[in-house]
């Protein structure tokens, strides 16, 4: 069996969360595979508020310098290793966060630079929403995980980065959901 990595990427407020939730059911029925479902802000969210509480005094705090310099890599190196291990497994894995450092580097579309199977079959899915339209949302949401990003907007905003064209990227724009668009996206993630 080849395994598979399905990433949900893109800048906060953009519902990479709630279309990879959309998604899972869709792509477990067509690959008739398990797929382990990952997170960042549900597998690190308590850890990382607890660490900022006590470092910082902020536990909503995912976005400062500090939080950037001291914990936002380690992470997403500790969600690398979940997904090694369920791969290596035999479990499918979907992940859902920013990622936009990893795919601008290009880590994302190498397996071998991930310590996957080299047949790991990758596909990354970045959502598409204007930066007005994702602050609409993210004020919207009401998440104090966003308080920094909001208090600081100019300064967050200069970190949005328009992702490399690579083969296994694959785009949706989330401005308004179109349930044919989505289908064709998925097939795409699923090709």
């Amino acid at each position: 069996m080849i395994p598979h990595l399905i990433l949900f990427a893109g800048h906060a407020g953009v519902g990479k969360t709630t279309l990879a939730k959309k998604a899972i059911a869709t792509i477990m029925a067509k690959a008739q595979g398990c797929y382990c479902f990952l997170d960042k802000d549900t597998v690190y969210g308590r850890y990382s508020s607890k660490v900022m509480a006590l470092t910082t005094g902020d536990g909503n705090d995912r976005d400062s310098p500090f939080y950037l310099e001291h914990l936002r890599d380690q992470e997403y190196l500790g969600l690398f290793d979940i997904v090694r291990e369920n791969i290596e497994l035999g479990v499918n894995v979907i992940l859902v966060g920013p990622f936009s450092k990893e795919i601008q580097s290009g880590l994302f579309f190498d397996p071998v630079q991930l310590r996957l199977p080299e047949s790991t079959h990758i596909r990354v899915a970045w959502i598409d929403l204007s930066q007005e339209e994702a602050k609409r949302r993210i004020q919207e949401r009401n998440d104090s995980r966003d308080l920094w990003k909001l208090s600081h907007w100019s300064e967050y905003a200069k970190r949005r980065v328009e992702p490399p064209t690579h083969p296994h990227l694959i785009r949706f724009d989330n401005t308004v959901f179109d349930e044919e668009q989505f289908n064709l996206f998925l097939k795409q993630l699923m090709g």
